[in-house]
């Protein structure tokens, strides 16, 4: 099988790649951009919107470009090598894939060309708080009126909510609390009388936002897809995030095991560069081979984001979460003890590839909950 990739892929990475690195080429910058009122540049959220990556998922027909799950990774490692604060994985992965699958024809025009744009954000707004990480736990509701629906609950880390102008939000219009038929999604002005947002920092420098719904009536052209039938899709949104974030977490471990080594080569104790020592050597080697076991199972949860069989495609996504989350704590983990106290300074970025790592161990499940799913179906592979 063929993993390299396209003259057109090729020709994005090197575009994706130079625009990260002008524009984040060390730590000041990114907390130049965190310190802005969104938490990030929107004149460098413009700049993707021109590189044509805010509207790369989506179909040229519906306004966008095209791409697909490869061009996504691509973009997404580039974004975790500068450690990018902008908010594409919450805008355009997530909440992009959630309209790309469920929305109406009407819909994607109104929204596609806007999102490509830069126009418009979106945010993803279903997890709840008694539901950890199962996706069937929802228990906002939204019940049906003349005019619409009125939704009532509370939604929690909806990452980057607040620089959204709508939010995707899963609520309940059947069944009971933990039922996986009865659940709808709605796009939701974030405006809207009776949307409250509590938003705070999370612990490697970006936001999220915990959603209020309080009587919030939508006309009925604000459903999303079809009424009673939103898990399947919720579940295909956050397989994209895992394969998204398996690319990001490649990008930035590679940016620590270069940015370590480097370290080996300058640091000196007792009289030598401290990589001189065999045992360092071998430390770095392993986290080598880390990333690039990462790396194998990077490609393997983009080969199947996209697959539409649910029962072949979670494990799979759920495998790859596993290896990239075991990847990420040991890389950062060694990062830290070959560098020492500077390794947890906040004035080192090293420090914050490690937060974002480990903030991407927790994304849409841990590794404990990855490796239950994966036993429920059975394994990757049937024996049979």
């Amino acid at each position: 099988m063929d993993f390299d990739l396209s003259a057109e892929q090729s020709l994005l990475k090197d575009s994706v790649d130079r625009w990260a690195a002008n524009t984040y080429g060390s730590l000041d910058p990114v907390n130049a951009s965190r310190a802005q009122p969104l938490g990030f540049s929107e004149a460098h959220w413009g700049q993707l919107a021109e590189l044509g990556l805010l509207g790369l998922p989506f179909s040229e027909e519906d306004g966008g470009f095209g791409g697909g799950p490869v061009e996504t990774m691509v973009a997404m490692e580039a974004l975790g090598r500068a450690l990018a604060p902008e908010p594409y994985l919450a805008s355009i992965v997530l909440g992009g894939t959630a309209v790309r699958l469920a929305a109406s024809v009407e819909q994607k025009a109104r929204i596609i060309p806007a999102l490509a744009e830069g126009s418009l954000r979106l945010a993803f707004a279903h997890s709840e708080r008694q539901a950890r990480y199962d996706l069937e736990d929802v228990a906002t509701t939204a019940r049906q009126t003349p005019e619409g629906f009125v939704l009532d609950g509370i939604k929690t880390v909806a990452l980057n909510a607040d620089a959204a102008q709508i939010l995707v939000v899963s609520a309940r219009t059947a069944g009971e609390r933990r039922d996986r038929d009865g659940i709808s999604l709605f796009l939701v002005p974030a405006d809207a009388p009776g949307v409250t947002l509590k938003t705070y920092p999370t612990q490697d420098g970006g936001r999220a936002s915990d959603v209020t719904l309080a009587n919030v009536a939508l006309p009925a052209d604000a459903l999303l897809g079809t009424l009673d039938a939103g898990l399947p899709v919720i579940a295909q949104v956050v397989d994209a995030g895992i394969a998204a974030v398996a690319a990001e977490a490649v990008g930035l471990m590679e940016a620590l095991q270069a940015l370590t080594v480097e370290y080996l080569k300058t640091r000196k104790q007792f009289g030598t560069t401290i990589g001189s020592f065999q045992a360092l050597q071998h430390k770095a080697v392993d986290m080598l081979v880390m990333l690039e076991q990462a790396r194998s199972m990077e490609l393997y949860a983009t080969m199947m984001a996209q697959a539409e069989d649910a029962a072949e495609r979670g494990p799979a996504l759920s495998a790859a979460k596993v290896q990239v989350n075991r990847a990420a704590r040991f890389v950062g983990q060694q990062a830290v003890q070959l560098h020492g106290g500077i390794g947890m300074t906040m004035e080192y970025i090293g420090a914050h590839y490690f937060r974002r790592l480990t903030m991407i161990e927790l994304l849409f499940g841990d590794t404990a909950h990855h490796m239950r799913l994966i036993s429920e179906a059975g394994g990757l592979i049937d024996a049979a």
